[in-house]
């Protein structure tokens, strides 16, 4: 993770921790404060650039800029029309509300080997390896079993073992 990274992701948990009491009021429960959807879960970036604030305002300084539409992030809170989000790196910032999508997509992630590649099945629990996917290749969830999940790409078609996948949870069944 680079300095900057490093840098933003502790301003921001300094900001979410020393944040405005209003903002802890809005955490309840398991059920976001303002959708009713299920908090955390998983969502996507709907824009090419997205910028990522310290706080739950326009007034909180950007402190990072998405710019990979489609990239899964997890919604941890809500305050108003913000949204915290962690990304696959563990950061933590605050995205306005309309630059996420409900579309589910998923980054790779290897076990231990930073650059091992990822076996891509013909089928869930599949005996033929159709690809072989670098850690970090985003691709769209078509659905999951609790185990597997299919996963659809730039050129790549198939199941993914459903822990080598950020962006659903294990055992979580997606369809």
């Amino acid at each position: 993770m680079s300095a900057f990274r490093v840098s933003a992701a502790l301003a921001a948990g300094i900001a979410v921790l020393s944040g405005a009491p209003a903002v802890a009021a809005e955490i309840t429960g398991s059920l976001g404060s303002q959708t009713r959807l299920p908090v955390p879960r998983f969502v996507s970036l709907k824009s090419e650039r997205v910028n990522a604030r310290m706080g739950p305002t326009r007034d909180h300084q950007v402190i990072w800029i998405y710019q990979r539409a489609g990239l899964p992030v997890e919604v941890t809170a809500e305050f108003d029309n913000w949204r915290r989000i962690r990304d696959h790196d563990g950061t933590e910032t605050w995205v306005f509300h309309s630059m996420l999508s409900g579309r589910r997509t998923g980054v790779v992630m290897p076990r231990g080997n930073p650059g091992e590649l990822v076996p891509l099945m013909n089928r869930a629990g599949g005996d033929r390896i159709v690809a072989r996917l670098e850690p970090k290749v985003q691709g769209t969830v078509r659905s999951c079993n609790g185990t597997w999940c299919r996963i659809t790409g730039q050129g790549f078609d198939g199941w993914i073992e459903q822990t080598r996948l950020w962006g659903v949870y294990p055992n979580e069944k997606v369809e």
